[in-house]
């Protein structure tokens, strides 16, 4: 059975763009979030631009990452609740806790 020679490169052409169209998705889905990490790690997200060197340059910047000294000041917990107050200070002494039945009153003294 003979193809017709045109809609073998059809079929070629079209193979061959969904292959780029998914090498592109797949590109972005690494790239875009290592620019993130590099960016928030104090590097320059242009840095995450080496993992296009495949498969070495992945391995590159994941120990880049690793092994450099983050230039970032950890951020304040805006979402954890405040630290209990302290109890109140009291002129008094406390009662322990639980409270303690009263004490009998001492016997008198001759």
């Amino acid at each position: 059975m003979q193809h017709d020679p045109t809609q073998v490169f059809h079929f070629i052409a079209i193979l061959l763009a969904f292959y780029g169209f998914m090498l592109l998705i797949g590109l972005a889905a690494v790239i875009i979030p290592m620019c993130f990490i590099c960016k928030k790690a104090g590097f320059s997200p242009w840095l995450a631009f080496i993992t296009l060197i495949f498969p070495i340059g992945g391995l590159v910047l994941l120990y880049v990452l690793a092994f450099a000294d983050w230039k970032v000041v950890p951020a304040p917990q805006a979402f954890w609740p405040p630290p209990f107050p302290p109890p109140p200070h009291h002129q008094h002494a406390c009662p322990p806790y639980p409270p303690q039945p009263p004490e009998p009153p001492a016997p008198p003294t001759a």
